[in-house]
């Protein structure tokens, strides 16, 4: 898709590389065509230059401080330092650190081994430790990483463990939640202006509640396991503005593929994503966490949106803890500026086998598929599965292939079997899918996403054509080398089931 670079105002003056990115252009997919929008949209005037004006003489007492983005004024903070700019090294002070069941064992093991066997951790009210990834199998060594998490916590009464023993009923365990990026915000660990880290690259869905969230490795996490600290580079920040009304057909899974798919799966290496615009303002917090959660797949070190009252209003019976926002400075410098017209953005899918392999949903209708898979800390939401479950509802139709559903934590499958789905007369998401002819609601986890231990639930031990709400499609990504996977958002992942077909929801939501 073409884009045009817009010449600085004196208000956007801290912009290094301000971008307008309209959608009239993006329907030319191949290479040809793409020169030829490239070329028209050349001839466009995107901006027309302002009058130079007369230079703003610097103070001539005391310091003249530079304005900071959202992220440097986090890093600033958790570093005890009054001014930070992008490239500076600095030790960061770590609210809260979580871990997982395929990393938190290494983690621990580096932890043991460079502060000793008898070392106490940090503060055990700050670490997190949440099994997820390969829970429901019958694999030994998979069994055995919840097992030495759960000696860990015991020995260092880590206060937030959410143990899980019993894995023929994941109802039995009142400790288990699921996929731990859904959990940490459903567990109010997840604050406005704080630094949590965690040994998960999708640790930057937490950047939707107005933090510092980003994903690191395991000599990192032993490293802040015992002392809670780290050292980071401050990342210079890229800022995307969504403005336009949202259409009824459209998911923030449509929004993340498309600046995926607009700068590249590097285009963000060690960058921070900003998120802002009326369209982000609108969007629920479940909805701003899939904006961040996917940032990683750009490359980003983290995403970020400001808080707001619909911030505070999901907080509110979440945490007790005192937290404090931030928000950039009107005269922060930002790398570049994309802008977007959301009202014209159609839905898309990422075609295997790369998150920024966009195209059109309406583009790949002749692509058959084999099955759907809804879930993950990307998809498995219960604002996704309500979203299915509208595409179901209005059309009033059987799936024509398998369709799995996978709730990312015990509350989102509860919600499926309680909450009332708009417009269906008191139905809930579970009553829906069962009439739509889907699979029963899964075991709360990460599932397939990862491939996994080859029992895993809706694991692709066979080559298989899938589209998928989950956030990677790289080759043998939810289990087999052969198999591809469409990246789409729950409505275009509802449509297809209904169809066989890569299909635009569209064509059951108007």
């Amino acid at each position: 898709m073409a884009s045009s670079l817009v010449s600085p105002s004196p208000t956007s003056s801290f912009i290094r590389n301000k971008k307008d990115l309209g959608f009239s252009a993006f329907p030319c997919s191949s290479q040809i065509a793409i020169q030829k929008c490239k070329k028209e949209v050349s001839k466009k005037i995107v901006s027309v230059m302002a009058p130079q004006q007369s230079e703003r003489k610097p103070a001539t007492t005391g310091s003249v401080k530079t304005g900071m983005t959202m992220t440097e004024k986090i890093l600033a903070r958790a570093s005890e330092k009054p001014q930070l700019s992008p490239g500076d090294n600095v030790w960061v002070n770590v609210d809260i650190l979580m871990t997982h069941d395929v990393c938190g064992p290494g983690s621990i093991g580096i932890f043991k081994k460079e502060f000793g066997e008898n070392a106490k951790v940090w503060d055990r009210e700050k670490i997190v430790i949440i099994p997820d990834h390969y829970i429901f199998t019958s694999d030994e060594r998979a069994n055995r990483n919840v097992d030495i998490l759960r000696d860990f916590c015991m020995e260092q009464n880590i206060k937030y463990f959410y143990d899980i023993k019993d894995l023929g009923n994941f109802k039995a365990n009142p400790d288990y939640k699921g996929v731990c990026h859904v959990a940490l915000a459903q567990e109010g660990h997840c604050r406005p202006g704080e630094v949590l880290l965690g040994t998960d690259s999708h640790t930057c869905t937490a950047g939707a509640f107005g933090q510092f969230a980003t994903g690191i490795g395991n000599t990192d996490a032993g490293f802040v396991l015992g002392t809670g600290k780290l050292l980071l580079k401050v990342p210079p920040t890229l800022r995307f503005v969504m403005d336009g009304e949202m259409p009824p057909y459209l998911l923030a899974k449509d929004l993340i593929l498309q600046i995926i798919g607009e700068i590249s799966v590097a285009g963000a290496t060690y960058k921070s994503m900003e998120f802002v615009g009326t369209t982000v303002e609108s969007l629920n917090m479940e909805e701003r966490m899939t904006l961040c959660n996917m940032v990683v797949e750009a490359g980003g070190k983290n995403g970020v949106v400001p808080a707001d009252s619909t911030t505070f209003k999901y907080l509110e019976d979440k945490t007790s803890l005192p937290y404090e926002p931030v928000y950039s400075d009107a005269h922060a410098s930002f790398l570049s500026e994309y802008r977007f017209d959301i009202s014209k953005l159609e839905p898309l899918v990422a075609k295997p086998h790369s998150p920024d392999n966009r195209a059109l949903a309406r583009e790949c209708k002749d692509v058959k598929i084999d099955r759907v898979y809804i879930g993950s800390c990307t998809g498995g939401k219960t604002e996704d599965f309500l979203a299915a479950a509208k595409v179901f509802l209005a059309s009033g139709k059987k799936v024509k292939v398998p369709t799995f559903l996978v709730p990312a934590t015990q509350k989102v499958w509860l919600d499926l079997y309680t909450l009332p789905v708009p417009g269906s007369g008191g139905k809930t998401c579970s009553q829906i899918f069962e009439e739509a002819g889907c699979d029963t609601p899964a075991s709360p986890s990460c599932g397939a996403c990862l491939g996994g231990p080859k029992d895993t639930y809706a694991r692709m031990n066979e080559p298989k054509v899938c589209v998928s709400t989950t956030n990677r499609n790289f080759p043998g990504r939810m289990g087999h080398k052969e198999g591809q996977i469409y990246l789409a958002s729950p409505y275009t992942a509802a449509a297809s089931a209904l169809t066989g077909y890569v299909t635009d929801p569209r064509e059951f939501l108007q």
